[in-house]
């Protein structure tokens, strides 16, 4: 069977990370991180998407038995790229890359007026298994998010070693504060969204 790739960012694309369109369908086209709610998940040059996946270069190397450096693998993406249908649309022609549901989730975020937490400005897409902190609620050890599904979220640096954590879906907003790889995770906020009509 022929490979596909995500033809936005190159990645192999697998059924467990194919991208969404707007009525929740999965898209064949796009991977998760990069097209979700039929939306691109963010507004990025080429040039752009290049530097942020080179940052991979380790999962990159390890995935295909290669060693690259992070400049070899830039170079190959600088070839790569322009053969991917997100790069060859006309700019007026690519869906929009500002999902409604990010916008009203980066919205609802910055109305809770959390202590020493920035005002948000953007989102990404995290798989939850990579988020999914283990919290102490009344003595017992809970995990609140699906390791299998995928959030909008991000990380914000605080200072200390420590960071906030924002994990958001369409039904409930996490914020949580933790340190270096996620240790001594503590959970600020766990709340039902503010659903529009």
């Amino acid at each position: 069977m022929e490979q596909k790739f995500c033809q936005s960012c190159g990645m192999p694309l697998t059924n467990e990370i194919l991208g969404t369109n707007a009525d929740g369908t999965k898209n064949e086209e796009y991977c998760i991180y990069c097209y979700k709610d039929g939306a691109f998940t963010d507004n990025l040059t080429m040039e752009e998407m290049v530097e942020s996946c080179a940052q991979y270069v380790d999962d990159y190397n390890k995935n295909t038995g290669q060693n690259l450096t992070q400049e070899e693998l830039k170079s190959m993406l600088r070839q790569f790229y322009p053969t991917l249908k997100r790069w060859q649309l006309p700019t007026d022609q690519l869906p929009p890359a500002t999902s409604p549901i990010k916008q009203q989730l980066l919205e609802e975020v910055n109305t809770f007026g959390i202590n020493g937490l920035p005002k948000i400005d953007n989102l990404f897409v995290l798989q939850g298994s990579f988020i999914n902190l283990e919290y102490t609620i009344n003595g017992n050890k809970v995990k609140l998010l699906d390791d299998n599904a995928t959030y909008w979220g991000t990380q914000v640096e605080i200072g200390n070693g420590r960071c906030f954590g924002i994990a958001c879906d369409e039904q409930h907003i996490l914020v949580s504060t933790y340190g270096k790889g996620g240790t001594n995770p503590e959970l600020l906020l766990f709340t039902s969204r503010m659903l529009r009509c």
